[in-house]
């Protein structure tokens, strides 16, 4: 049997898939879309949903992180966003990026609106789908990035479903918070090469939003071999994106939010500016806001017991 799955492994790793990705649980959330899931610990214990940010694979949840996270009496539950990792991807809808940028910095709305096919409330409708497919009426939902909006707007529009929420290196979708440096601005938006090896090489650019005391090349290579051999998928980016920008502002909603609510941002940010988060806190009342002096748009190994700790006394 062991013999069976070394030759199954080398099989996929010839054909650019992974064994394992293929075994993952993938399951409906709505008509059209399927989600891929992984989870960790006691179903019979609280459940915590983490959702990932902007391009990025359910893997950037560290498995060691899940895993520390449930050892605190969670279970935990990763999953990969639509058009991204090994859920559905929206291959009938190609987004141009150069002619999407420039709609939007033009004020040209209606043609950005036109060529992006879903919004943040669609993917947080995927992940209240997964909850409903897995039999949890409700969960506490943990955020970064992307996901932290993606968090918000699920505690906005169902917090009957949310029991907390933890908004982590994310922001209001207003303008004049959380703006990215220029030189994180730059990598965000420059194109990753295709082959393998340059694209764990392009990896290392993400240092300018790390840490700037715990940035780690070799965690951000090792990310980058992962996630391109597991489901290398660039297409996707560009619609992620724009449902990020044209979603808009959440200001309003949050500040009738009822939802405990605990804010995580590091102080070394620059592709969230810390203002995102504090804005955040601000506006949702009763919010806790923890800023971390060493943690960038990252979560570096080294600062995950205090993050564990500020999670599970959180969601306690």
């Amino acid at each position: 049997m062991e013999d069976a799955q070394v030759r199954a492994d080398n099989l996929g790793a010839l054909h650019g898939w992974s064994w394992k990705a293929l075994r993952m649980p993938i399951v409906d959330v709505s008509p059209g879309v399927s989600i891929a899931y992984e989870s960790f610990g006691d179903p019979a214990d609280a459940p915590v949903l983490l959702v990932m940010g902007f391009g990025a694979q359910m893997i950037a949840w560290h498995e060691d992180f899940c895993r520390a996270l449930a050892d605190r009496g969670r279970y935990v539950i990763r999953y990969d966003n639509r058009d991204c990792g090994l859920s559905t991807k929206f291959d009938d809808h190609p987004v141009d990026m150069g002619r999407f940028i420039a709609a939007v910095r033009t004020g040209d709305i209606p043609a950005a609106l036109a060529m992006v096919p879903y919004r943040l409330q669609d993917m947080a409708d995927d992940g209240l789908g997964l909850l409903t497919a897995l039999g949890i009426e409700r969960a506490h939902v943990v955020g970064a990035s992307m996901g932290g909006m993606i968090a918000q707007t699920m505690a906005i529009s169902h917090p009957e479903r949310v029991l907390t929420l933890t908004s982590m290196m994310s922001s209001t979708g207003e303008s004049d918070y959380g703006q990215p440096s220029p030189e994180a601005q730059t990598v965000l938006f420059s194109p990753n090469p295709a082959d393998r090896q340059g694209y764990i090489a392009a990896a290392e650019n993400e240092l300018v939003w790390a840490s700037k005391r715990y940035g780690d090349p070799a965690a951000l290579r090792e990310l980058a071999a992962d996630s391109y051999d597991r489901a290398y998928y660039p297409a996707g980016i560009g619609r992620q994106l724009g449902a990020m920008i044209l979603s808009g502002s959440r200001a309003d909603a949050l500040r009738e939010l009822k939802v405990p609510t605990l804010v995580i941002h590091g102080l070394d940010d620059t592709l969230i500016d810390p203002s995102g988060g504090k804005r955040t806190a601000d506006l949702v009342p009763g919010a806790e806001l923890l800023l971390l002096p060493d943690m960038g748009h990252d979560r570096p190994r080294e600062l995950w017991p205090r993050l564990v700790d500020a999670v599970a006394a959180h969601t306690s």
